[in-house]
C-alpha cells in the first residue's frame, strides 16, 4: 500500500476501480494488469461489432501479438504485443476497430483538499400511495431507524433518506455493485449488508512502476492480490458506507441501510484503472445480476478521450477512439441487462458541455501532459458522459452547488450532496469539516494516514481532520470525511437502489433477487427529485471564498430542468412515496 498523507481538514484519497469479469483470465489466473514481460507489453484491442473475430485474431498474430484473454460479451481481447508499432499495425485491419495500451487508464478522483486552493484535476470528487399494476410496493417491515453519528450526515436529510426509511429502508435482495478501489468488508457498518460470495479482486498490486518508481507500494498479501473484502484506498468504502452502512444502532447508516452491497474491485492502491477491467467490472456485475452500479471515477489517461484530436498522436487517436467505444459497449451491455448506472459528475468546476483546455492530459506516463483544446462534439469524459449513465453534480449543506463541481445542462442529470467545505461565507460553517461527507473509513487506511496510532485510537492528525470513532465492547469502526461528486454520486446510487427495493419485481435470471428496468427507475428518480431553480445572479462567484474565477459558473435552464441541480435534488422519501405514479 502506498502510504498518503493527511491533509488538515480534510483526508484526500486518490483511488480507482475496474473489474475482471469471471472466466475472463488468461493461463495462470492472472489479470489484465499482468506484469510487462521485457520488450513487450500489453493492449486491450477493440474489434469491430460486425467484424469478423478470426480474422481479427490473424490480424492481430500478423501484427506481432499473443490473445491472452477475452471478454466476448463486447468484443474486447487482451493481447501481449511488442512495446512499439502495435496499435497502428493491428488497427489497419477491417475487424479491428483499435487499440489501447493496457496501462493505468482509469483513476478514481483526488477529492477536492479542503486547504487547496486549487483543485489540481478532475474528478481527479404529502405521500400518494398510488401504483401500476407493475410495481410491488415493499411492506413497511423493511423500515429502519437512525444510528448514533446519523446526526452528522446533513447529506442524509437533505435527500430525506432519515424520513423515507420508515417507509423503505432497503431489500437484502437489491444488489449494489461500488466499481471502485474495493469495500473494507469487515467494517462493522458494511459487514451485516456486505456479500462476500459476489464480490471479486481483480487486480494485482503493482509495487514499482515501469520507470522504477513507486506505483501501489508494497504488496500486503502473498501474490501481491488484496482479498475481496479489502480496502488500501479508502474510496470505496467510503462510497460503500453512504449508500448503504447498515442501521444497526452503530456509527451511521446509508442511505439505503438494508440493500446488499458487492465489491466490484479493480482499482490499484495507487488509484489507476486498466482499461480491460473497467470493461470486465460493467460486464460482470450485469452477468451476476446488480441493480445498481455506482461509478465514482474517470478514464485516464485522457481527462477528455477524443476521437480525432490534432493535438494528439495517430497511435494516441486511435488509443482514444478504441477506449470511448470499449466503454460504451460495456455501458450499453449493462444497461441491456438491468442494471442503472450513476456517474459522479466530475471535479474539474466546468461545465462539461462547454470543456476548457484540457492541462491534464495524458496523465501517464507521468510529466506527459500538454494543453489540448477540446472539441466537444468529439470528445467526451467517461463515463459520465457516456449513454445510459446518471450524472450526478454535488451540493454543499446549503444546496449551493459545491465549487469543484462540474455542472451543464449537456450532462447534470441530478443533484446531490457531496460536500462543500467553503460553504456559508458569513457563518460558523465556512472551512469546516462538518459541510462534508462523513463516511466509513477503513482501519488499515486510517492507520497509514496517520489518523489513528496502533493502539486504534485518534491522532491530533486525525483529530483536526474531523476523524470519528465508535465502538460497541471490544468493536470500532471509523469515519472520514471527504468531498466531492464521488460523495455525491453514492446519495443518487442510495435512493436508486431504494426505488428497486420498493417497485422492483422477483428477477427470474437471478432467483433471490430483484429488479426493476433502469429506465423506469431513472425516470422515478428525476421525476421525484425536489426541483431547485438556478441562483440569482445566474453567474455565481467563488472569488470571494479564495478561488480564482475560473471557478465562477453559470446556471443555464429553468426550475423544471437546469445545469447546476438538472431535474433536481435526489429525494428518497419522494421516491418510495410517489414512485408509483412514474412507473
Amino acid at each position: 500500500m502506498r502510504t498518503r498523507k493527511l491533509v488538515p481538514s480534510a483526508l484526500v484519497v486518490a483511488t480507482t476501480v475496474a473489474l475482471l469479469a469471471a472466466g475472463t483470465q488468461a493461463a495462470g489466473g492472472a489479470p489484465a494488469a499482468a506484469v510487462q514481460q521485457q520488450g513487450t507489453t500489453e493492449y486491450t484491442v477493440i474489434l469491430e461489432e460486425d467484424g469478423n473475430r478470426d480474422m481479427a485474431r490473424k490480424a492481430i498474430a500478423l501484427a506481432g501479438g499473443e490473445v491472452t484473454r477475452t471478454n466476448d460479451a463486447v468484443g474486447v481481447l487482451t493481447v501481449k504485443a511488442p512495446a512499439a508499432g502495435f496499435v497502428e499495425r493491428v488497427s489497419a485491419s477491417a475487424d479491428v476497430l483499435g487499440a489501447a495500451h493496457v496501462k493505468p487508464v482509469g483513476h478514481s478522483p483526488a477529492q477536492p483538499k479542503a486547504t487547496q486552493d486549487q483543485v489540481k484535476r478532475a474528478e481527479v470528487e404529502s405521500e400518494n400511495k398510488t401504483t401500476t399494476p407493475n410495481a410491488s410496493p415493499r411492506k413497511p417491515k423493511d423500515a429502519a431507524g437512525l444510528d448514533p453519528l446519523d446526526g452528522d450526515l446533513w447529506g442524509l436529510k437533505m435527500v430525506r433518506s432519515d424520513i423515507a426509511r420508515a417507509k423503505q429502508a432497503g431489500d437484502k435482495r437489491v444488489y449494489v455493485g461500488i466499481l471502485d478501489t474495493g469495500v473494507d468488508g469487515t467494517h462493522p457498518d458494511i459487514a451485516p449488508n456486505f456479500n462476500n460470495q459476489l464480490s471479486r479482486n481483480f487486480t494485482i498490486d503493482i509495487p514499482n512502476d515501469s520507470d522504477g518508481g513507486e506505483f501501489d507500494g508494497p504488496c500486503e498479501f502473498r501474490g501481491c492480490v488484496d482479498p475481496a473484502n479489502h480496502d488500501d484506498g479508502g474510496h470505496g468504502t467510503h462510497v460503500a458506507g453512504t449508500i448503504g452502512a447498515a442501521a444497526n444502532g452503530f456509527g451511521i447508516s446509508g442511505v439505503a441501510p438494508n440493500v446488499s452491497i458487492v465489491n466490484i474491485r479493480g482499482g490499484q492502491d495507487a488509484g489507476s484503472f486498466f482499461l480491460q477491467p473497467v470493461v470486465d467490472a460493467l460486464t460482470y456485475g450485469a452477468d451476476i445480476g446488480l441493480d445498481v452500479i455506482n461509478m465514482s471515477f474517470y478514464v485516464d489517461p485522457w481527462y477528455m478521450n477524443c476521437k480525432a484530436n490534432p493535438a494528439d498522436s495517430a497511435e494516441e487517436q486511435i488509443e482514444q477512439k478504441s477506449i470511448i467505444a470499449a466503454v460504451q459497449r460495456a455501458l450499453n451491455y449493462a444497461h441491456r441487462k438491468g442494471v442503472t448506472l450513476i456517474g459522479a459528475g466530475g471535479n474539474n468546476h466546468e461545465d462539461l458541455g462547454k470543456p476548457r483546455v484540457d492541462i491534464a492530459s495524458p496523465n501517464y506516463p507521468p510529466d506527459h501532459a500538454r494543453d489540448r483544446a477540446i472539441d466537444n462534439a468529439s470528445c467526451l469524459n467517461l463515463p459520465t458522459e457516456g449513454d445510459h449513465v446518471i450524472s450526478v453534480s454535488a451540493l454543499g449543506p446549503s444546496t449551493a452547488k459545491a465549487d469543484y463541481s462540474n455542472y451543464g445542462l449537456e450532462q447534470a442529470s441530478v443533484a446531490a450532496p457531496g460536500g462543500y467545505f467553503r460553504d456559508g461565507l458569513g457563518t460558523d460553517w465556512y472551512r469546516t469539516n462538518e459541510n462534508l461527507i462523513l463516511s466509513t473509513y477503513p482501519r488499515n487506511v486510517a492507520l497509514a494516514e496517520g489518523a489513528i496510532d496502533a493502539a486504534g485510537e485518534i491522532t491530533p492528525a486525525g483529530l483536526t481532520a474531523g476523524v470519528k470513532k465508535a465502538c460497541q465492547g471490544t468493536t470500532c469502526g471509523y469515519y472520514q470525511y471527504l468531498q466531492g461528486t464521488s460523495m455525491a454520486a453514492p446519495h443518487a446510487t442510495g435512493v436508486a437502489a431504494l426505488i428497486v427495493s420498493q417497485y422492483g419485481k422477483r428477477d427470474p435470471k437471478h432467483p433471490g433477487t430483484l429488479t426493476l428496468a433502469p429506465d423506469k427507475v431513472e425516470k422515478v428518480l428525476t421525476k421525484t427529485a425536489t426541483q431547485r431553480a438556478c441562483p440569482n445572479p445566474r453567474t455565481v462567484s467563488y472569488v470571494d471564498v479564495g478561488r480564482t474565477p475560473e471557478f465562477d459558473a453559470t446556471c443555464e435552464g429553468d426550475a423544471k430542468f437546469n445545469g447546476f441541480y438538472g431535474y433536481g435534488i435526489v429525494d428518497a422519501y419522494g421516491a418510495v412515496t410517489r414512485g408509483g405514479n412514474f412507473i
